[in-house]
Order: C-alpha cells, then sequence, then structure tokens
C-alpha cells in the first residue's frame, strides 16, 4: 500500500500542469532516446549471449513498464552494457535459460530490496570501487566483440579473455570484410559530433545505416544478427516449470550479482539524473520498479535490465519532462520492431562489434580516473585497481566483495589513528584523610583522547595507560574528542575500570558525547562507574578529587549538551587542545 501510495504521489506532481506542449516536449525526447537506444538494444542483446530480438524486447518492456512505475520522471532502463558483461558469463557458463531464470530471480531480489528500503545500501560502496568495476566491465565488453570485429570463429570458454587467449594461441587471422566495417562504425561514431552539430540523430544510428547498406552493396561475405521477429513475445523464453529449488539455488549467487548490478547502475543512474535535474529519485520506488520489470521480462525471451545513464542524459538534453518520455521512447521501439523487423535482419554482426567497442570505451569514467593518477591517491588507485582485475578475471560479486574490502580496510586504518596526550597532576594530598574522601597519597593521571575508540584503536589506549600508570592511581579520561566507540572500546574501559579497582585505584570518565554514553548505557558500564565517576569536564573531575566521594564540586554550571550541540566540539578548557599520536 505504501508503493502505491508513494507512486500515486509521484504521479500527480508530474502531471499536475501537464500541456500540450509538454507531450510535444516528451514525445520529442522519447523518440530521440530511441534512436540511441535502438542500436545499442541490438548490440546489448547479443552481447548478453542472447539475439538482436531479445534486446529489443528488453529495451520496450522496460522502457515501459520502469517508465510507467519507476521512482523519478527522467529514468531510461533497458539493457546495459555492464549487465551485458555479466550475462554473457552466465549464458557461456550455463546456458541461456539459466540467463532468464536467474533473470526473474534478481528481479524478486530487487523487489525486496525496494520493500526494505535498502536503496541507500548503495551509498555505502566507495566511488574508486565502482568506478574500477565499470572499467573492468568495459574490458570485458571489449573482449567480448573480438570475435565479431575481426569476423573470427567464435570459440567456447569461461570468459572472453580466455576467448581471447585461444585465438592467439590457434594463430587465427582476422576477416578483413568484418575489420572493414568495425572500423567504420567505429570512425563514424567518433567523427559524427564533429561534423553534424547539435544532431538529433546518434552516430550509433547512422553507423549502423551506413554499414549496412554498404555491406549489402558490395556483396561480403559478412555474419548478420538473424531474423527479427514482429513481436515482443518471443517463442523462446522463460517458463513456469523452470522454477525449481534445486535450480534456483544452484543460481543464487548469480542472481545477486544481477540483482546488486542492477540496483547500483539503477541508483547511480538517478543520482547523477537527479543533480542535473534536481528532482530527487525515490529509491524503494525504482528498486521495486526494476525487480517488477525483470521478474516479467525473461517470460518474453528479454534479457535483465537496469536504468541507463547514457539514455537517461540524452532524454533529459532532449528536454524530456515526465515520465511519458522513456514511456515514448518503448513505444517508438515496438513501432520499429513491428514495422522494420525484416530490414533490421541484415545489421552484420561487425557493425554491432563497432558500437560496442566505442560503448565500453565510452563506459570508463577518464576523468574520475585522470583524478586519482594525477593527484596521486594511493588508496583510490589501490581500490579502483583491485576492483578492476577481479572485475576482468573472476566476477561481479567477487570484485564488489574485494574492492569493498580493501577499501574498508584503507578506512579502518586512517581512521584508527587514536590520539592520546596525557598530564600528570602534582597532587601530595587531595584531601583530609577521613572516611568518605580520597586517599591522600595517590598519584593522578588524566588522559585527554581524540578520534574513534573502536576495535582497530581501542587497545592502544590500554596498552598506553597500562605502560604509564600504576593501578594505584587516579584514572580521568577525557573522552570529548571520541565521537564514536563500539563494544571493544567499551570493553577495553571496562577492563581499566577493573584494573583501577583491583589495584586500589580509581577512574573518572568526562565529557563524553550523547552516542558514547548511550552506548556505555546499554552496556551497563554507566551504571557500575555510578554518577560519582561520570563528570562533564575534565576540570570538575579533578576538583571532584578535594571533595567526598559522591559529592559535586561547586563550580560554575556548564550549559547541558541539548542546550548548546556545539559545546560537545570545545576542546576540555583543563587539557590541550590537541593530543600526540600514539
Amino acid at each position: 500500500m505504501i508503493y502505491f501510495r508513494d507512486l500515486l504521489s509521484l504521479w500527480r506532481r508530474e502531471f499536475a500542469a501537464y500541456s500540450l506542449s509538454t507531450l510535444r516536449s516528451d514525445l520529442l525526447a522519447g523518440m530521440t532516446v530511441a534512436a540511441v537506444a535502438l542500436p545499442l538494444a541490438l548490440a546489448f542483446g547479443i552481447a548478453s549471449g542472447a539475439d538482436a530480438a531479445a534486446g529489443l524486447v528488453t529495451a520496450v518492456l522496460a522502457g515501459v513498464l520502469i517508465g510507467i512505475l519507476g521512482g523519478a520522471p527522467y529514468q531510461v532502463s533497458g539493457p546495459t552494457g555492464a549487465m551485458s558483461a555479466i550475462l554473457l558469463l552466465l549464458a557461456m557458463r550455463e546456458g541461456l535459460s539459466s540467463v532468464w531464470l536467474a533473470g526473474a530471480m534478481a528481479g524478486l531480489i530487487l523487489i525486496l530490496l525496494g520493500l526494505l528500503r535498502m536503496g541507500r545500501v548503495v551509498n555505502l560502496i566507495p566511488a574508486p570501487v565502482i568506478t574500477g568495476f565499470t572499467s573492468g566491465i568495459a574490458i570485458l565488453i571489449a573482449l567480448g566483440q573480438v570475435d565479431s570485429a575481426f569476423g573470427l570463429p567464435a570459440r567456447g570458454g569461461e570468459s572472453p579473455l580466455f576467448a581471447l587467449w585461444t585465438h592467439l594461441r590457434l594463430g587465427d587471422l582476422p576477416h578483413f570484410p568484418s575489420l572493414c566495417i568495425t572500423t567504420l562504425v567505429i570512425g563514424l561514431m567518433l567523427l559524427w559530433p564533429r561534423m553534424v552539430k547539435k544532431s538529433r540523430v546518434p552516430g550509433s544510428l547512422v553507423a549502423l545505416i551506413v554499414a549496412t547498406v554498404l555491406a549489402n552493396l558490395t556483396g561480403w561475405e559478412l555474419t548478420t544478427i538473424g531474423e527479427i521477429p514482429r513481436s515482443i513475445v518471443l517463442d523462446h523464453g522463460l517458463r513456469l516449470q523452470d522454477f525449481g529449488l534445486t535450480r534456483m539455488g544452484h543460481l543464487l549467487v548469480p542472481a545477486c550479482s544481477i540483482a546488486a548490478l542492477g540496483a547500483i547502475e539503477s541508483l547511480l543512474c538517478g543520482a547523477v539524473a537527479g543533480n542535473a535535474t534536481g528532482i530527487r529519485l525515490h529509491t524503494s520506488l525504482e528498486l521495486i520498479a526494476q525487480g517488477l520489470a525483470n521478474f516479467l521480462i525473461p517470460f518474453f525471451g528479454g534479457v535483465p535490465a537496469t536504468a541507463a545513464i547514457a539514455r537517461t542524459s540524452v532524454n533529459i538534453r532532449s528536454g524530456g519532462v515526465t515520465r511519458m518520455a522513456p514511456i515514448f521512447h518503448g513505444l517508438v521501439l515496438l513501432a520499429v520492431v513491428m514495422l522494420i523487423a525484416p530490414w533490421m535482419s541484415r545489421v552484420p554482426l561487425a557493425a554491432l562489434a563497432g558500437i560496442l567497442l566505442v560503448t565500453a570505451w565510452q563506459m570508463n569514467e577518464w576523468k574520475t580516473i585522470r583524478f586519482y593518477f594525477e593527484r596521486r591517491l594511493k588508496h583510490a588507485i589501490g581500490a579502483f585497481a583491485l576492483t578492476l582485475l577481479a572485475t576482468v578475471v573472476l566476477d561481479l560479486t567477487q570484485a564488489i566483495v574485494i574492492g569493498f574490502g580493501f577499501s574498508a580496510l584503507v578506512f579502518m586504518s586512517q581512521v584508527s589513528g587514536l590520539h592520546i596526550s596525557s598530564q600528570e597532576l602534582d597532587h601530595t594530598r587531595l584531601g583530609r584523610d577521613a572516611e568518605g574522601f580520597r586517599p591522600p597519597s595517590q598519584p593522578v593521571k588524566v588522559y585527554y583522547t581524540s578520534g574513534p575508540l573502536f576495535f582497530a584503536a581501542a587497545r592502544r589506549l590500554f596498552e598506553r595507560v597500562e605502560a604509564e600508570t600504576s593501578a594505584d592511581a587516579i584514572l580521568i579520561l577525557s573522552m570529548r574528542g571520541v565521537s564514536l566507540i563500539d563494544a571493544t572500546g567499551v570493553q577495553v574501559l571496562r577492563e581499566l575500570w577493573q584494573r583501577q579497582l583491583a589495584g586500589g585505584g580509581d577512574m573518572l570518565l568526562t565529557g563524553m558525547q550523547p552516542r558514547v554514553e548511550h552506548l556505555l548505557v546499554r552496556t551497563g558500564l554507566r551504571e557500575e562507574l555510578g554518577d560519582a565517576r561520570v563528570f562533564w569536564s575534565a576540570d570538575r573531575a579533578i576538583l571532584s578529587l578535594h571533595m567526598p566521594l559522591g559529592e559535586p564540586p561547586q563550580v560554575e554550571e556548564t550549559p547541558a549538551p541539548a542546550e548548546d550541540p556545539l559545546a560537545w566540539q570545545v576542546a576540555d578548557r583543563s587539557g590541550p587542545s590537541r593530543g600526540e599520536a600514539v
């Protein structure tokens, strides 16, 4: 119910002032996007291990279904290069029927992610990991076009990298006509934007038409994309009887990979487009829409789809206003399927290979990559290179895990720099030698800590105190600079507290931030210490040493944290402003 309520709310806002002028803008934008999407749909269908018809069916259904149900008016979905690289490996290993079943399973996973509102989890993936993954996918796409671009016989294998090695080992020679067509398409795609400024006809479509005409006029023997039926319901596709527990369990990891890629691509596309339009993507709605479409598309013979940044950008630049633009894009492609499908069957595979090679080059985030290397950001370069290599050699799931794990280790190494400074107070007698007062001759040591007190750094505090302070001393820990604490940090504080008590000393805590104190309350340590050992600031803790245990020092009141949030950012008055690193 919440999904439909949110979707209706989006529809009402989009179409509140809809007019004939808006309709005209959406129609022109949809036609322009369709012109861009047509050659890509043909190419990505084949690159996915299926055929050109599967790519067209995917583009039509994804454009219409996700356009209607999606979380933003600008998202244009369909087959993509990143998805095709993953699907090709699965098709080579398990067969095309496994691609359909894994795609439907991925759709269910995406629906679940949307219902659980887990779209923000994607934001936790570091940028260098995403950049490395994208570049790795680009390499896989390029390697996958070797057979078609050079007119070589298809070589079976576990990956395009293995197929390339097989060609080199067997000494396969390129087919000259195929190489000419591929080169022509690449040249036209690169030169068209320079020759014709602000053209609504994309260079990929122009190159596809020119290459097809040339191939047919010359009579070259070239492999073509084959017959495309005038229907969006293909003869082959997923069937209900294909759903079996054993087979679904076998395909669970590939399905998770497809779902993860679909979520990453769609939400990143939404973030980029949202910055360009100022319209925020509703992530939960988008994930559910992607999931519903990807569950249904395999039954029609299509392949998994996701939001496409290039097509979405074209939609925005072409003046698309509402979700009618991506819907029109799908309907125009449907018209193409119905009207000119027989002519499209003559398109040579070498032409599509040229389109995919240019697309693979353009997929790379070259500006970001140059920034990492020019600025010598070693950690970013490491995460980028490691993820790229893992994507090419392994698969999506392993690449993301490896890249994320490397970035997490780097992050923990960077933030684990707990800073600790200490100050020994020159107190020979702290109060009268009477019951209820502190012992008169104990040493007092104040430690000022700054940084996160979590598992990667907490032990440093214990080691520092253990090396410098005796167990019979009064230990004052100023924690105003501790922004967060975890279970290990709490355990270290408890061990210090128990150490001091066992040795006849004591421990006082000062300046705890709210969420730090909240965890101490939850773990019971706050109750163990009691109010008499917890202070607002280090100076109040020091003054308390001259008072009976439990009696608050008579000092000027300090505003409570809730009344003065900025007070938490101010260093203790009694300690240094910066600590020395341990």
